[in-house]
């Protein structure tokens, strides 16, 4: 250090601070200034990169809300339709169940129709036929009658044990 103080000239500490100055001007003028905007530029691109990203993320909230909003939509609209079909079903199931109601009904009555008119015909076939058989009785009655009376009482007996009533 001795050394430096002992030969230090005036003179040429300027011309270094010149020539210094004169790197430092021309580092300006040419490299910081690129270097500089190359700084900026790489910045700016950073920037409109994350400005990007983040509309990007926004985007994809919108669109999540929007198809979370859709899904919910269709799951109302989902719920609606098998709440509209149960209901169907059972409008059906009640609509056939009071129909097969009414042609039981109706069938019973046809049925008991039927057996009621098969009754007054069986009813009147039985009067029919015993009043045939008293016809046939008295006449044969009246026959013996003339003949012979114990005649008449042994026919009427035999005549009444071979009728039989249901």
């Amino acid at each position: 250090m001795d050394k430096l103080v002992n030969d230090f000239s005036f003179g040429l500490f300027i011309w270094q601070i010149i020539l210094f100055l004169l790197l430092l001007f021309l580092l300006r003028k040419f490299a910081w200034r690129p270097i500089l905007n190359a700084v900026n530029q790489r910045e700016e691109g950073i920037k409109n990169a994350l400005a990007a990203a983040e509309e990007a993320k926004k985007e994809m909230q919108n669109v999540t809300a929007d198809s979370e909003k859709l899904l919910k939509e269709a799951r109302t609209e989902r719920e609606a339709m098998l709440k509209e079909a149960r209901e169907i079903k059972e409008r059906m199931i009640a609509e056939s169940k009071e129909q097969a109601k009414e042609e039981g009904d109706k069938m019973i009555k046809q049925a008991q129709a039927a057996i009621e008119s098969e009754k007054k015909a069986a009813v009147a076939d039985i009067k029919n036929q015993v009043a045939e058989l008293s016809v046939e009785i008295a006449e044969k009655v009246l026959k013996e009658q003339l003949s012979n009376k114990d005649k008449q009482l042994k026919l009427v007996e035999s005549m009444l044990g071979d009728v039989k009533l249901n």
